[in-house]
């Protein structure tokens, strides 16, 4: 199947935010009282691509987003590791800062590599199983359900990867006392940007056609 520039686009877009959720992201802000990594404005545009892809180009392209985004993460993390970990010139003095920021470490690193991973492909299995039950049909359904689980997922497996028995304040359920206002947050961007779904679709599915 031909590869369009709408979706050569959307690729970009998908690797961008990919990278942007697992840099910026490192960030934690506070909404109405919540504790929230500022990734939480990146995490739904990544659900969003692979819903519009596959609704339009088929269960395999929107897989092929995901697999070349996990192998630019693990890239990513590879050379963001070997960048803090090579000395510096002594005339450069933010070493400290440079490594503050993306020296994240291993635990974070590969929670966040983890639950990436299996929340991606949670998400473009559950919205083509939803499709067949739909019979094709309702894509709000498929769209906030499949994220919206898919967004639990890769919430509870980050957060229990990266801060379960860290110390003896995080317990399972003090952890989960985190998950669910954060996820909850997800949840209501789930929902607004279902009408970005719709036009998404419609948009891409002016110069390619559905792959069955």
């Amino acid at each position: 199947m031909e590869t369009s520039k709408k979706e050569l686009f959307l690729l970009s877009l998908y690797v961008t935010f990919m990278v942007m959720a697992n840099t910026l992201g490192s960030k934690i802000t506070t909404f109405f009282g919540v504790r929230v990594s500022v990734g939480i404005f990146f995490m739904p545009v990544l659900f969003l691509v692979t819903d519009i892809v596959g609704e339009v180009r088929g269960e395999g392209r929107a897989t092929m987003f995901v697999h070349f985004a996990e192998i630019m993460l693990v890239l990513l993390f590879l050379f963001m590791a070997l960048c803090v970990a090579l000395k510096p010139n002594e005339t450069w003095g933010m070493q400290e800062a440079y490594a503050g920021v993306f020296g994240s470490s291993l635990r974070m690193t590969l929670s966040s590599l983890v639950s990436f991973v299996i929340s991606q492909n949670l998400d473009v299995h559950l919205f083509f199983r939803i499709r067949k039950w739909c019979a094709g049909g309702r894509l709000w359904i498929r769209n906030n359900v499949a994220t919206i689980i898919s967004q639990f997922v890769d919430t509870t497996v980050f957060m229990f990867l990266a801060f379960y028995k860290v110390n003896n304040k995080y317990t399972a359920s003090f952890v989960f006392s985190l998950i669910i206002p954060y996820w909850l947050f997800k949840v209501v961007f789930a929902l607004l940007d279902t009408p970005f779904c719709y036009l998404g679709v419609k948009w891409l599915g002016k110069e390619t056609s559905l792959s069955k």
